[in-house]
């Protein structure tokens, strides 16, 4: 009887909690989405006094960075989701599915960006590509940018590699299936939950990245991120908050587009199961 109430508490506190979190970003959202589309909103008043469009039209306006920034975003966030996606997949395989010395130390050095300071990361990828000669470049920041999403996207997939297994693979070989086939026909479409997720992962924080961005690009890869700054900070809340609805529709988007292309995965996988 105990045990049952704990459990009854512990249910209701994590409703509760789960509430408050959800109430917290619908709010921010729809003050966001309400101040995209206000043009006078004084203090103390409840609602806009006056509406425009000023916000989208300056934001698509061809004297704004809108439309080549949002491409180039999203362009960025999905090489570098798919560069942390891969990687981190294959590093996830080795990890789970064999036995070698180092193993624990390569774990390790997967999650040190994670682990180091955003600040100082970004100040030393920024000497190393210098060096390199891939600063101010975009594959430079596509790079920078797997780096930084590697250390989730490795944690996900070790999850679910491990959870997986390899009876899927070992079957499709014993049926005389080659490698590339077992990839593309039962590896990947098996571990589809778990590709979407780094890859949703990925590329939510490729969209995010501004300092790291600001420093490896050094102003000349100008991504959404850069372009929506300045209003930020100049406290034109119309034009920051209409490139923050911009940016939250495009992201939803890219994840429905991931969705949709890895559910087809899925479906092989389901087929491959029942075919076991």
């Amino acid at each position: 009887m105990a045990r049952r109430k704990g459990r009854g508490a512990s249910r209701a506190a994590a409703c509760v909690l789960v509430a408050v979190q959800l109430a917290i970003v619908v709010v921010t959202l729809g003050v966001m989405a309400v101040w995209s589309f206000a043009d006078a909103w004084p203090w103390p008043q409840l609602a806009p006094q006056a509406w425009s469009l000023r916000g989208y039209a300056i934001v698509f306006s061809g004297s704004s960075d809108g439309w080549p920034s949002l491409a180039l975003s999203v362009g960025i966030g999905a090489a570098s989701s798919l560069v942390a996606t891969v990687a981190g997949a294959m590093g996830a395989r080795a990890v789970c599915c064999h036995e070698w010395r180092g193993k624990g130390v390569f774990r390790l050095a997967t999650m040190l960006p994670f682990l180091i300071p955003g600040t100082v990361f970004a100040m030393g990828v920024q000497v190393a590509f210098i060096r390199m000669g891939l600063a101010r470049t975009v594959p430079g920041v596509v790079l920078a940018h797997a780096i930084v999403a590697l250390p989730y996207a490795s944690a996900l997939m070790i999850d679910v590699v491990r959870a997986r297994g390899t009876r899927l693979d070992d079957a499709a070989r014993l049926l005389g299936a080659g490698r590339v086939a077992t990839l593309f026909q039962v590896s990947i479409p098996s571990l589809a939950p778990g590709l979407l997720s780094a890859l949703s992962m990925g590329f939510i924080i490729s969209c995010s990245q501004y300092f790291l961005t600001l420093l490896v690009g050094g102003g000349k890869v100008r991504t959404f991120a850069l372009a929506m700054f300045p209003y930020v900070a100049g406290g034109d809340r119309t034009i920051a908050a209409a490139y923050g609805v911009i940016f939250m529709v495009v992201t939803l988007a890219v994840f429905c587009v991931f969705r949709l292309l890895l559910r087809r995965l899925s479906w092989n996988a389901d087929d491959a199961v029942l075919y076991e």
